[in-house]
């Protein structure tokens, strides 16, 4: 595991890594209650996203967050963010703006190790929990809950997208 510096993040970092994730059913809200609903798609990233990925973790250093990479002879197979932005009623929030493992890196414990090391980190940075705006995949949301993660307390309006699931791990 290794924290990045801002010269270090760029497009070339990515090459090898694999976002890809087929999904099959995402957890979504209706009244209320959390469901679990057939909903199949691909979600990959494309070059303009990665591009824009290489922007917002930039920012996120330069603005005094923290952006964790975990390499397998040099090369990237995970990463995870966290933000400097404190929010909350009693301030108590960091975001997790990014978690994601390479496809051919999964299941092996990768994730886990990222969470924990982005949670040693924002510990550090003040905060009282980690705010997650999550995929709502049955995978995605299988991870979060097996750390810990519970329904977020308070929702940010400015992170919440509109089918994400909001969560948040108290460190």
């Amino acid at each position: 595991m290794q924290l990045l510096r801002e010269s270090q993040i760029t497009r070339e970092l990515f090459r090898h890594f694999n976002r890809r994730q087929e999904v099959s059913k995402c957890w979504r809200r209706e009244q209320g209650l959390w469901v679990l609903k057939d909903d199949s798609f691909v979600e990959d990233w494309n070059e303009q996203q990665y591009e824009f990925l290489v922007q917002c973790l930039k920012n996120t250093v330069t603005t005094g967050g923290l952006v964790l990479g975990a390499f397998v002879q040099e090369r990237l197979v995970g990463f995870a963010s966290v933000e400097s932005r404190r929010f909350g009623s009693k301030k108590q929030y960091l975001q997790l703006s990014c978690i994601h493992v390479s496809c051919e890196s999964r299941g092996q414990g990768l994730g886990k190790k990222l969470f924990q090391f982005a949670s040693y980190g924002a510990k550090f940075l003040g905060a009282e929990k980690l705010y997650i705006s999550a995929h709502p995949a049955q995978e995605t949301q299988a991870f979060y809950h097996t750390l810990g993660c519970v329904d977020a307390g308070e929702y940010d309006g400015e992170l919440a997208e509109p089918d994400d699931c909001q969560l948040e791990y108290a460190l």
